[in-house]
């Protein structure tokens, strides 16, 4: 089993040093992936799933606390912390992430992320050159962040039919976003998926295994295409 560790971050964030936990060793394993949180924060869901993604995948996995120590299960609170986030300074922390994997060994690097962390990981491939690959769950970062249709990495997306997250990532959201997409990137896979907001989350009320299992054999195929 591979190693896990907490880890500081040298970041151009102005709340400085990034926490994070890191598993696999970037000296021996090529391939890394960040593993961007929800908005619930760094909790022990999101940690486990960055330990079982490097188990699957066999590349080293990153989990930033974007938050820096805020953590909750309450929906309010959580949208709270969403909304006080400094989006452009967790682009920052992105950054920071893959610059210090390949500065440890890691020759490639993706980012993946779940609903906001899914937007962000949307947001880092349009604007963080030394992330190679993005693969973004449920999540659409708002065009004030960025310009989506100027992302030249290989990108895969994974969406929800019954997502009711209107304004985010319902089908009202990606939808248009697939459309305009497939009009502008070459290197794009897109899928859409029977089922709820955040169906890979294993403490969710939407969990389903089934689609969770395609979606992330779907991810580590394409990783392993595009991460050479």
């Amino acid at each position: 089993m591979a190693s896990n560790k907490k880890v500081n971050v040298p970041s151009a964030n102005k709340s400085g040093a990034l926490p994070a936990m890191m598993t696999g060793d970037p000296k021996t394993m090529s391939k890394g992936l960040i593993v961007l949180q929800e908005w619930w924060g760094m909790n022990e869901q999101i940690q486990n799933c960055g330990k079982d993604l490097c188990g699957q995948g066999q590349m080293v996995t990153l989990v930033p606390d974007l938050y820096r120590g805020k953590v909750t299960n309450d929906n309010e609170e959580a949208g709270h912390f969403m909304g006080d986030l400094d989006w452009k300074g967790a682009v920052d922390d992105i950054q920071a992430c893959a610059k210090f994997l390949k500065s440890n060994g890691v020759k490639k690097v993706a980012v993946v992320g779940f609903c906001m962390g899914g937007a962000l990981s949307m947001a880092a491939a349009a604007l963080v050159p030394e992330v190679d690959a993005a693969v973004p769950f449920y999540g659409i970062p708002s065009s004030g962040l960025c310009d989506v249709t100027t992302i030249k990495i290989p990108m895969q997306c994974h969406f929800a039919l019954n997502d009711a997250t209107s304004g985010f990532a319902s089908p009202a959201e990606w939808k248009p976003l697939k459309e305009k997409l497939e009009g502008k990137l070459a290197k794009l896979e897109f899928y859409e998926y029977d089922a709820g907001h955040a169906f890979t989350n294993t403490t969710g009320p939407n969990y389903d295994k089934g689609h969770c299992d395609l979606a992330f054999s779907r991810m580590f195929k394409f990783l392993n295409n595009h991460l050479v």
